[in-house]
Order: C-alpha cells, then structure tokens, then sequence
C-alpha cells in the first residue's frame, strides 16, 4: 500500500512539473539602463511588475545608453550579460548584424500600440526588434525675458532677421545658440525638398545623401549664420549651450525634451516651439527623432520573462511613470501635462527617425568634423564629400 502512494505521489509531482509554466520559477532579470531617471523608472516600473509577478525580481544594473551596445557584445557571449538593455534605436543594425538581441513578440500587436515613428524605427529589414520607452526629438526653446510667444521666428529668414536688431540692442548676449558641431542638430540644414539621410526610408547603403545639391545648399545656409552668431565652433558645445541659456545669456537655443527640468530648476520663464522653416519652406525643418527601446537580449536564459517585462513597459500606466520621472516623450499615444509638450509633438510631427543600419555609426565622427569645419569656413562640397566617404568605407 505504501508502495502505491509514493508512486501515485511520485506521478502527480511528475504531472505537476509539467503542466507548471516556467514562469512560476523564481526568476531574477538584470536590466541594464542609464542613471539620471531611467534607473529609478526600471527601479519602479520593477517594483510595480513583481507585484503583479511575485516570482519575477527586477535587478537594476548601471550601463549607460551609449555603453550598452558595445558591453552586450562582451558580456553576452560571456554570460554575464542582461535579459533587458536599453539602447537608441539607431544602433539597431549594428545589434541585428551581431546577433545580439531577439524579434518583437506580438510584433503586430506592439506596432500598433506604440506610435508609428517608434514602429518604424525599430523595424529591420520588415522584422520589429525591441521595445520602445520614449521617443525624442529637439525644438527651439525661447527665453520669455527676451521674446514673447507670439514673436518666436517660423523662418530661419525671421530669425536672422530677429538676430539682427537683438543683437544689436543686447551686447554681450546671444539671439541664437545650437552645437554647431554636433551632426545630431546640423543635420537639419540637410533635409529640404525631402532630402533625408540614407533616402527615404534610410537604408539606402550606397548613396547617403549628405553631399548631395540639397545637402549643400543647406549647409551654406547654416555656414551664413555665423553672421549672427560670431563664435567658434570649438566655443558652441552641448555643455557651453546649456551653461548660456540657462544662465539667461541666450534668447533662442536648439535642445531637447531632456533640458526642461534642468531650465525650471534655474528659474528660467521659457516656452518651445517648432525649429523655423529652411528657406522654400512653409513647415518647420525636419529633425531626428531617436527612440529608446529595450532590447531583449538573445543570451537570455529567461526569454518569456523578459519580454513579459518589456511588454509591461509600454503599458499605459508605466509609460505615464517614465514621463513623470524623466520627463522623456511616451512612445505611446498618451496625454501627459506639460506646458512644453506641445513644442516637441508638433516637431516630432516633421522629425524623421535616425537610420539603424550599421553605416549610421560612421556618420557621427563624420558630419561632426564637417558640421565643425562648415561653420569655421572650410569649403561645403569638400567637407560633405570627405563626410560621405568615411560614412561609406
């Protein structure tokens, strides 16, 4: 008798085991992310998942945005490597390519959740890859102190001309600042009559478009704004930007989503609005959009977890939470309150999402040095045409 419980005993654990979904387990995922928010919104949005999910635990490791891609490369081979990673959407080829991170479960159901410039961005080659948590893109912000509302240009043409009289009535300010040297804003001044890096849909690996009639017309345009703004590019970085319209020395700055909380914190009375339309031009100029998505590594031993996860992310509830906590636009369509938010939806509108096939990480080094070269003096044809080789060797 005894011998025929402990079979039957033996049976119904056998049966349990394998009718018990993998997912009762104990699970721990490790989510690589940036400091600086998205660590306390992994931190939270896991805190809020295990309560929905008590036996999956969400352990929060620091590698920032633009570490990731290179460290999966090492450490997933490896094995030390993280179930989740965030990573912006323009390395997605360079992560196809090596293998390093799996399709889009419920692809078709994802897409249609997301906004479209965020489906489009991390689709490759027709498959979907990753999940996107926050879409961005630049506008112009404005100092209330020096331009009202209604006066901000529409047009580059207005905004030299508004840079004329400022100029001359505030010395020792700026009308207007960008990091002119920085390929992610000088690409705008390259994208009238449709004219987009890598064509169209970008992926175009044999012509990139940055030398072409289009590309240069626009660049001497932006090469001529050196009138109203006489400053080396060496002087015009990301940071001295920042320093100079936060400190109120600036009337009209290029920056984005990222650098509300830090203008507030300074006390600054600002408003954003579109970028101003490139001459020929009756809508604001077309910038980069950039989606942060988190990928699903391949190296994962946790598959199903792991994308329950990121599924969990671009709920509408944790989309809310990253806006709150980071200030970064949802990737879903989604209400949010912010004075500013306005300025931004109506450029993403114009914004077109940064390439992901794998040339596109040449052409940072590349337009930088020539956006840099352009705007000291050098010759346009020459500087876009030595950007185009070193994109495409």
């Amino acid at each position: 008798m005894r011998v025929r419980v402990f079979i039957l005993a033996c049976l119904v654990t056998m049966v349990f085991s394998v009718v018990t979904p993998s997912y009762a387990q104990k699970v721990t995922l490790t989510v690589w992310e940036s400091t600086d928010g998205p660590d306390e919104f992994v931190r939270q949005a896991g805190q809020a998942f295990t309560k929905l999910h008590p036996h999956i635990t969400i352990n929060y490791v620091n590698v920032e945005l633009g570490d990731s891609t290179s460290q999966i490369a090492w450490d997933g081979p490896a094995g030390v490597g993280p179930d989740l990673f965030a990573a912006p959407h323009d390395k997605l080829g360079e992560l196809v390519m090596g293998g390093h991170i799996l399709p889009t479960v419920d692809s078709e159901e994802i897409g249609q959740r997301v906004l479209e410039t965020c489906r489009t961005a991390l689709t490759y080659e027709g498959t979907m890859y990753g999940y996107p948590v926050s879409a961005e893109t630049y506008a112009l912000f404005y100092n209330k102190a020096y331009i009202n509302p209604e006066e901000v240009p529409t047009t580059w043409d207005e905004l030299k001309e508004f840079a004329a009289k400022f100029n001359q009535e505030n010395p020792g300010k700026f009308c207007f600042i960008m990091d002119v040297s920085s390929g992610y804003y000088t690409i705008i001044f390259t994208t009238s009559q449709g004219n987009r890096l890598f064509g169209p849909d970008g992926t175009d690996t044999v012509n990139t478009n940055i030398n072409s009639p289009a590309s240069v017309e626009g660049m001497k345009f932006f090469q001529g704004l050196r009138e109203i703004l006489d400053v080396p590019a060496a002087d015009l970085t990301t940071s001295i930007c920042d320093s100079a319209f936060m400190s109120g020395d600036a009337a009209l700055y290029i920056t984005g989503l990222w650098n509300v909380a830090n203008f507030e914190n300074a006390g600054l009375n600002f408003g954003v609005a579109p970028l101003p339309a490139l001459p020929g031009n009756d809508t604001p100029v077309a910038s980069f959009s950039g989606i942060r998505a988190m990928f699903v590594s391949a190296y994962t031993y946790h598959q199903e977890e792991a994308e329950l996860f990121a599924k969990f992310l671009v709920s509408e509830e944790m989309q809310k939470l990253r806006f709150d906590i980071t200030g970064t636009l949802p990737a879903i369509p989604l209400e949010v309150e912010s004075p500013y938010i306005e300025g931004f939806l109506v450029q993403l509108e114009h914004a077109f999402p940064m390439p992901s096939i794998p040339q596109m990480g040449a052409y940072w080094d590349a337009m930088n040095s020539a956006s840099a070269n352009i705007w000291d003096g050098a010759d346009i044809q020459a500087e876009l045409d030595a950007c185009n080789t070193a994109i495409l060797q």
